[in-house]
């Protein structure tokens, strides 16, 4: 391929890669699938292998968060532990509509 062949076709890469995705990426797409009722499928896993692992992600966090009580203390930083280690799998787990992964 010739230099100029290979400048042409870099060209015609990079526009392409840095065009818009479309209608397809805008807010109202983004807004319109949020709102649809989740498939069977997607409740199917959530219910049958994301809530178990959430609950157990849950009760580990919260041993990990006792054990490492003391240098979270003594760091200032205890409710961020807390809430990382605890508050957001349980809210995954127990709060979050079956079937909705966002």
């Amino acid at each position: 391929m010739s230099k100029l062949g290979k400048v042409f076709l870099i060209t015609v890469l990079f526009i392409t890669l840095n065009l818009p995705a479309g209608p397809w990426s805008s807010n109202a797409y983004a807004a319109q699938t949020q709102s649809a009722v989740p498939s069977g499928a997607a409740m199917l896993v959530d219910g049958i292998l994301v809530r178990p692992l959430g609950f157990a992600a849950t009760l580990i966090g919260g041993v990990v968060f006792v054990v490492t009580l003391p240098f979270s203390l003594l760091g200032g930083n205890v409710d961020d532990a807390g809430q990382a280690l605890v508050g957001d799998p349980a809210r995954m787990t127990f709060k979050r509509p079956l079937g909705e992964f966002d």
